[in-house]
């Protein structure tokens, strides 16, 4: 069924009007910096990076109890009560709904990452030779998969490669590799502790094609604006914007 044209000019200034109810509503609602936050990302960020931190935040701000969950879908932040989601890739704009705000702050490369062990036992001399290890890759590498890193790299045959190791997140391919086992791409933020101990190694300084860019979804006109703007700026400060 079609609207009139007066009824299509009635239902708009409708729709206008409870928008301006809904941000009356919110602004009496507003809490204070006090308080709860959740906050959503990815098993492997929330485990790698975020929660070796977390005590650095509560030390700054004791006023604010964090709750972290991780999820690598699109939840939908209302529904699954999301304060704020830290999403990465190509397409999370994309993805995100009109109404949540989607800001982005920064981007990494990605590289192989092995084991040191792993370059004492294999000669890797040249990208060709990872094809001789088993690569660990995620189920759903999306833009980030080895495929992409081999033509970039100028590798012939990687079509032919059997050894696969396939996990769910990067969390586990990287303990995976700690142990020996083969190669895996991943940003170094996620184990920068490793590299700089020198467990674990870049191989190969050439970087994935494909940087992983990050955002922070969250709605504008939530009534826990204030604490979230006060994670936000430390999540910032602790992960500056930068493409390195």
């Amino acid at each position: 069924m079609l609207l009139s044209q007066q009824g299509q000019s009635l239902f708009d200034c409708t729709q206008k009007a409870l928008g301006i109810i809904n941000h009356g509503l919110s602004q009496i609602n507003r809490e204070d910096v006090e308080g709860e936050l959740t906050i959503s990302s990815t098993q492997a960020f929330t485990t790698l990076w975020l929660m070796p931190r977390l005590q650095h935040f509560a030390e700054l701000h004791p006023e604010i109890q964090i709750r972290v969950v991780s999820s690598p879908s699109y939840d939908d932040l209302k529904q699954a009560h999301i304060d704020l989601a830290i999403r990465f890739g190509t397409e999370v704009e994309k993805h995100t709904p009109h109404s949540l705000a989607c800001e982005y702050f920064g981007e990494a490369k990605v590289y192989p990452v092995c084991a040191a062990e792993l370059i004492t036992n294999l000669t890797l001399d040249s990208p060709t030779d990872l094809l001789s290890t088993w690569l660990v890759t995620l189920v759903n590498s999306g833009s980030y998969g080895w495929q992409d890193w081999f033509e970039h790299a100028g590798v012939k045959g990687y079509e032919q490669h059997r050894k696969w190791t396939k996990v769910d997140s990067t969390d586990m391919a990287l303990n995976a590799v700690l142990c020996g086992h083969g190669v895996t791409l991943a940003v170094p933020y996620l184990c920068q502790r490793q590299l700089d101990s020198g467990e674990l190694v870049i191989p190969f300084e050439l970087p994935h094609p494909n940087p992983v860019k990050r955002y922070m979804v969250y709605d504008p006109r939530s009534t826990r604006l204030a604490r979230l703007k006060v994670f936000m700026a430390w999540l910032k400060k602790e992960m500056p914007e930068h493409r390195a």
